[in-house]
Order: structure tokens, then sequence, then C-alpha cells
């Protein structure tokens, strides 16, 4: 291993002025008393030490600490990933104190992280199997009854196989979901930017969840009458998906006869920012940081009798990073939520 070694001289210089004045003083007392005092003879004997001392002490002090460093560089396996190994030795103690804590200090954030990490994807790993295996097993169990002998019943027949293909269905929608974040995480999945109307879209949504807004007795509107086109630059079927995960999460935890409202504003020069507020149940300040995981869900039990793939929002988020944009959550807990995302204006 090849270690880039820095000199530092402050510590030998000290040394060996201390050194030359003791030796220096020492000569010149004992020549004044015992033999004709020179100042010549005294100046050369204080350089010739000084000389000396520094390149001892120096070369000691480098060997020593070399040393020392080198076998703790050896020992430590952890000193081979990190950058700490690219810097330079240095003989000054009080930088290599501070340079060493700073990478103690690298190393604990690090240690931390990785185990919220690995807590994050044993979690993971749990969602995914109880996402996959409730449907996996309705359909394993209406299709075990219909072999079992409940498919000479037509009546029994046609619902069980109907069960089994929403399932089905279920199953196909999850998995979907799972390859349309893992390409655009990749990068894979290619946005179609291009100008188009919000407030259209925005309408779209609203026509396309009208029935399901109409069963919890949930309202759609916008928050004011927008009677001209707003044009942004985006993938138009993308932010679609957006509106649509955000609106039907509104509904989904909305309270019954509640609203859903939907604002455009004007953020900067070139920059909108499309509000989705509800008046629905909230959210606890203590799962928002998580709220964007996949299969994450606040209401561990009820919130998946509403089904859903329990990917919506790490989609939306997705999908909003992908076009280089920002996406916000607000929500007191008993009042309701705003989720909102900003979008480059058309020119």
């Amino acid at each position: 291993m090849l270690i880039n070694f820095k000199k530092t001289y402050k510590f030998a210089i000290k040394s060996a002025l201390y050194i030359t004045l003791f030796a220096t003083g020492l000569v010149s007392v004992l020549t004044y008393f015992f033999f004709n005092f020179s100042i010549l003879f005294s100046s050369i004997f204080a350089i010739t030490i000084a000389a000396f001392s520094f390149f001892v002490i120096q070369h000691r002090v480098e060997h020593f600490i070399y040393k020392k460093v080198k076998k703790i560089y050896d020992d430590v396996s952890l000193l081979e990933s990190s950058s700490f190994r690219n810097q330079p030795i240095t003989t000054d103690m009080a930088t290599l104190t501070r340079e060493v804590k700073k990478f103690a200090t690298d190393k604990k954030l690090e240690i931390e992280t990785l185990k919220v990490r690995e807590e994050y994807r044993r979690e993971f790993l749990g969602n995914v199997s109880h996402e996959l295996k409730t449907p996996l097993f309705t359909v394993q169990g209406y299709l075990s009854t219909l072999l079992d002998g409940a498919m000479n019943d037509k009546s029994i027949r046609k619902k069980y196989l109907e069960r089994a293909e929403k399932g089905v269905e279920r199953l196909i929608y999850i998995v979907q979901d799972l390859d349309m974040i893992s390409k655009l995480e990749t990068g894979i999945l290619h946005l179609e930017i291009a100008p188009f109307d919000i407030v259209k879209v925005i309408q779209n949504t609203f026509d396309l969840l009208e029935l399901k807004a109409t069963k919890k007795d949930i309202l759609l509107m916008f928050d004011m009458k927008y009677s001209k086109p707003i044009m942004v630059l985006g993938d138009q079927e993308k932010i679609q998906q957006v509106l649509v995960n955000l609106v039907v999460n509104s509904i989904k935890y909305g309270e019954k006869e509640g609203s859903t409202e939907v604002s455009i504003e004007d953020l900067t020069d070139n920059k909108v920012l499309v509000r989705i507020k509800d008046n629905g149940e909230g959210i606890e300040r203590q799962h928002i940081p998580r709220l964007f995981e996949r299969f994450y869900r606040v209401d561990k039990s009820g919130s998946r009798t509403e089904g859903g793939s329990g990917l919506g929002l790490s989609i939306v988020k997705h999908i909003v990073e992908a076009h280089n944009e920002k996406i916000f959550v607000d929500s007191r807990f008993g009042f309701g939520s705003e989720f909102s995302f900003t979008l480059e204006k058309a020119k």
C-alpha cells in the first residue's frame, strides 16, 4: 500500500532550538571559565548542534509516526475503503489527531446510516412478501376449492374464477408498479417532454375518479375557475398518473362528505406549483419522512382494505424527480393533508 508522507517540521525545529540553546549556553559557560571564550566558536557550535538536532529529531519522529500510523492502516481493514488512506500522513500530532477524529466521526455516521438502511431493507422485504402473498394465497385458495370439487357447480365456479382473476390482476398491478419504479430509478423509462395544459389534465383526472369519489360523497373541485389554459412542460401521461395517485389517496383517506381541492399557483417566473388538498384524517408527523418509501403504510392494518399496491406515493416521487422537480407534503393529523409538486412553465 503506497502512502503519501507529508512532512511537518514544527516539532523538530522547536526541539532542536531547545537543545541548541541549552548546549550552547552550557558550552559558553564552560569556555568562559576554563578556556578563552570565543563568540565565533560558540556560534559555529550552536549552528552545528541545531542542524544535527533538527535532522536527528525529524528523522526519528517521522520514522516513529510512520511505523505507528502504517500499523493502524494495515490492521484496520475499514481504512482500506476509506478516503482517509489517500490523505498524506503528517508528523504534526494535532493535525493527525484532527484527521483521525474526523475519520472516526464519518465512519460512525456511515455505520448508523447502514443500520438504518438495513432496517428499511428488512421492512421492505417483509412488506413485499405480505403484498404478494395475500393475492397469491387468495388465488390458490379459490383454485384449490374448484379442484376439490366445486368446479361442478357452475355458479360457484364462475364466482371463484372471477375472484381468482381479481387476485391475479392485483399481482400484475404490483409487478407493473415495481417495474415502473425500477425503470425510473435506472433512467430506462423515457419521458416524452412536451407542452400541455395542466388544467385539462386535472379535469381529466377528476372525470376518471368521479365515480370513486361519489361512493364516499367526496367532492372533487378546483380552488377557482380557470378560464385559460396553463401550459407546462412535462410528460403528460406520467403527470396525469401523479395526479391520479394523489387524488386517489385523498379519496381513500378522506372523510365521508369531504372534499379534494386542486389549485395551480405561480411559484416563480418559470415554475408553477400544483396543490392537492383534502380535509381527511391527516398524517401524524412521525410518518411524513417515510411516506414515499415503497410499500410504506401509515395504517398498517386498515389501509390494506382500501386496496392499491402500496407503491403509489413512491411512483409519484420518482416521476416528479425524473422531471427534475420537487414534491412537498404538509399535513396536520385530524385536519387533512396537502401534497404539492412543481412543474416548469412552457414558454
